[in-house]
């Protein structure tokens, strides 16, 4: 089954040149000329949502927002396509949970390429592929289930849990958290979290990185000390503090 795209703009023009161009590359695309008319939708029906910034009434951002505190519909990649070119804005924008950003105006085909990629990375095949390969890697069993005493994560349900309590993790946060779980017991450096954990088509600042390890050391607990840092170096999760 072909994957099936949302593009949310208030350009109309802009809808059909990205439905167009990727109907043309094998997508299913449906059009939403405002974040409230997306909003009327069945989102959970989409396997990606590209989604404009500056719309009337409801943002980008606040559409964003709302898709990453339902339940149903937090695991969908968002990938913002905006006239915001500033960094503090591609910030702001990977910080809410988007998976990707990009800027207008832009080539068609690095926005297709940039479609591939994050659709590449939500496939829950290839996320257990990555897994078990980095379990080999380390002479570790290949399991469902990755824990650290009581910080697991489950692969398949896509969740992170403390103590048998399921974490609000976002979509990065997850990724983080299940790197750091399946590569214990070595700093690495932004530049190769940068590259192991977000595509390297994806715009990301060191404050970005920094953020998001800030922010899921708070929902981990006592185990957000297992993430340290080294300055100079990078991060890393020590089993042994």
């Amino acid at each position: 089954m072909n994957a099936k795209i949302l593009v949310i703009d208030d350009e109309e023009a802009l809808c059909e040149i990205l439905k167009y161009n990727l109907e043309k590359a094998g997508y299913d695309v449906d059009c939403a000329y405002s974040a409230e008319e997306a909003l009327e939708k069945d989102l959970t029906v989409y396997q990606l949502m590209i989604v404009d910034i500056m719309m009337e009434t409801l943002s980008g951002y606040d559409f964003a927002k709302r898709v990453r505190s339902n339940p149903e519909t937090e695991p969908i990649p968002i990938m913002f396509c905006s006239a915001l070119n500033g960094v503090d804005d591609t910030v702001m924008g990977l910080n809410i949970g988007a998976d990707d950003y990009i800027t207008k105006p832009f080539e068609i085909g690095v926005v297709l390429a940039r479609v591939q990629a994050v659709l590449r990375r939500s496939n829950p095949a290839n996320n257990l592929r990555h897994i078990a390969a980095t379990a080999a890697a380390s002479d570790k069993p290949t399991s469902d289930i990755i824990s650290f005493k009581g910080l697991s994560i489950d692969c398949n349900e896509k969740i992170g849990t403390l103590d048998g309590e399921e974490l609000n993790l976002t979509r990065t946060e997850y990724d983080i958290l299940l790197f750091f779980l399946t590569h214990r017991n070595r700093i690495y450096s932004r530049e190769e979290l940068i590259e192991k954990i977000w595509d390297s088509k994806v715009i990301i600042t060191i404050r970005t990185i920094d953020t998001n390890i800030a922010r899921l050391r708070k929902k981990i607990g006592e185990y957000g000390n297992n993430i340290v840092t080294r300055l100079g170096f990078g991060y890393g999760f020590k089993e042994k503090i």
